[in-house]
């Protein structure tokens, strides 16, 4: 958990219902983090967030390395849980999105986001972590980005420059008169709203998921005292339902960013009509 001032003083005060302090809810400062090494005037700056995320990609590299190093034609368990994982991206969000055969070459890229995404998103129940990585935007947003740019490099590729152009417009000449403003609608949807909303939905799941959880654990503490310890455990039991809740959530976020992933290059390469 980060370090929120009041949240801490809370803690260390023994601070509860009845003592004459205020509920210490969380702010903005739950999602600031002192920073392991170097300070925010340097040119190094290295904190909570960083680490998890840099641990994350250690994660997913790790466990796929390990059960794909030395691939045995009759899969021991670790192999079998990975293939069961690939293919679950594979068939279920690639194929199942962009087809087969165009999908092929973009599934090991969809099977590394999924797992990046969903490891960060699942380091908000795991003790000592306790913190959803996507809940800082930049980390969605650079994530949307990669997509981003896939998406563009891959439309003007596929189609030139003026093809390009017209399947990001959306362009139709059938629409007639309203052609004009229903490019500019098409291209601000997809040049901007597009990437801008592919992040933020990401983000404002995991960070709302985070900010419940830390606020019915904050009241099962607060309320640990006379009579309010009775609603300490109803706050407790809200704890445990909500981590269910979130990892649930977690799965569905990196499932839904993955997914959009897909529809956005199968888009890219389309035949425009």
């Amino acid at each position: 958990m980060s370090a929120d001032p009041t949240t801490v003083l809370a803690f260390e005060t023994d601070c509860h219902i009845f003592d004459g302090c205020g509920f210490p809810a969380p702010s903005l400062w739950t999602f600031i983090f002192e920073p392991i090494a170097g300070n925010a005037d340097s040119n190094f700056y290295f904190n909570k967030p960083m680490l998890l995320a840099l641990l994350g990609s250690v994660v997913v590299v790790g466990f796929f390395w390990m059960a794909f190093g030395k691939p045995k034609v009759v899969p021991g368990k670790l192999q079998m849980v990975a293939e069961a994982a690939y293919d679950f991206v594979r068939d279920g969000i690639v194929y199942q999105t962009m087809g087969k055969r165009e999908g092929e070459r973009y599934v090991p890229l969809m099977v590394a986001l999924f797992f990046f995404v969903w490891i960060l998103n699942l380091w908000s129940i795991v003790p000592l972590a306790q913190f959803p990585v996507t809940s800082i935007i930049a980390y969605p947003i650079v994530l949307a980005l990669v997509v981003y740019v896939l998406w563009v490099s891959l439309t003007f590729r596929k189609h030139g420059f003026v093809g390009g152009f017209k399947n990001i417009a959306g362009y139709d000449k059938s629409l007639g008169p309203v052609l004009p403003l229903s490019m500019t609608i098409e291209i601000f949807s997809n040049l901007l709203v597009r990437p801008f909303t592919h992040a933020v939905r990401l983000f404002a799941n995991m960070f709302a998921g985070h900010t419940l959880l830390v606020l019915f654990t904050i009241a099962s503490w607060y309320l640990l005292n006379g009579i309010g310890i009775a609603y300490a455990g109803v706050s407790f039991g809200m704890v445990l339902v909500m981590t269910i809740f979130e990892l649930f959530i977690q799965a569905v976020q990196a499932y839904v960013f993955v997914m959009l992933a897909c529809v956005y290059v199968h888009g890219a390469l389309a035949e425009h009509h």
